[in-house]
């Protein structure tokens, strides 16, 4: 399992430490935390520095059809040059760590009333996103939730207010759209982990999506860029 039931996830060197997927001593994940974060020394701005590069350096796309638990951590996220929430967020947290800053994953089951038809279908027609992950920073001495997930070309194109990070308040997403549509819904929260819990969440998914349709779907049809298909008006 990607947790240890005997280290709390509130264990700040637990939180520093390398894991399964958030592989921070990894040497391209240190390059890449080194090459974000530049000159700056004060943690809050390293730790904004390394969420807008982890938001925008790799394009949210939700089309993954490599289940394998390797195609999952931050390493392989950066060797894509690709990611979905869950993913997004364990380069970031694997970034912070690898700068000393204490991190861990969050998850929640999220709505998205504006989600693209395609993707809908392919979930089975249901707008219903389980195991959301957001990075859980710790920074001046409490916890500050950032999601990387959409970077700003997509929020752009979809009428999406990019999330910022300032390192002082939770950056989560927003209920309405730049036009007034309902967006992401938070319906339900399943916690924080050291790690992604990989084993927990694929049961979820299989029980609720029917991935090796999806995969055949995405495989017969391309994965082409999420971007393509998000609506503009």
């Amino acid at each position: 399992m990607s947790d240890s039931p005997t280290v709390p996830v509130d264990d700040l060197e637990a939180c520093l430490r390398p894991s399964r997927f958030i592989d921070s001593g990894a040497p391209e994940v240190i390059a890449y935390a080194r090459r974000a974060v530049g000159h700056a020394e004060d943690e809050v701005e390293q730790a904004r520095r390394l969420y807008l590069a982890v938001r925008d350096d790799l394009p949210y796309n939700p089309y993954i059809t490599d289940h394998r638990w390797q195609s999952f951590t931050a390493s392989r996220t950066l060797a894509s040059g690709r990611g979905f929430c869950v993913t997004k967020a364990a380069v970031l947290a694997a970034a912070a760590r690898a700068r000393g800053i204490p991190a861990r994953l969050g998850f929640a089951d999220v709505r998205n009333h504006l989600t693209s038809p395609r993707l809908q279908k392919l979930m089975g027609g249901t707008d219903v996103f389980a195991y959301h992950g957001y990075t859980d920073l710790h920074l001046r001495g409490r916890w500050v939730k950032a999601t990387p997930a959409f970077n700003l070309s997509l929020c752009q194109r979809a009428n999406i207010r990019p999330l910022e990070f300032d390192g002082e308040n939770d950056s989560i997403y927003h209920p309405f759209d730049a036009l007034g549509r309902r967006h992401l819904e938070y319906i339900r929260y399943r916690g924080v982990h050291l790690d992604i819990p990989f084993e927990e969440m694929m049961t979820c998914f299989a029980e609720m999506y029917d991935l090796t349709a999806a995969r055949m779907a995405v495989e017969a049809a391309g994965a082409e860029e999420f971007e393509r298909e998000v609506t503009t008006t």
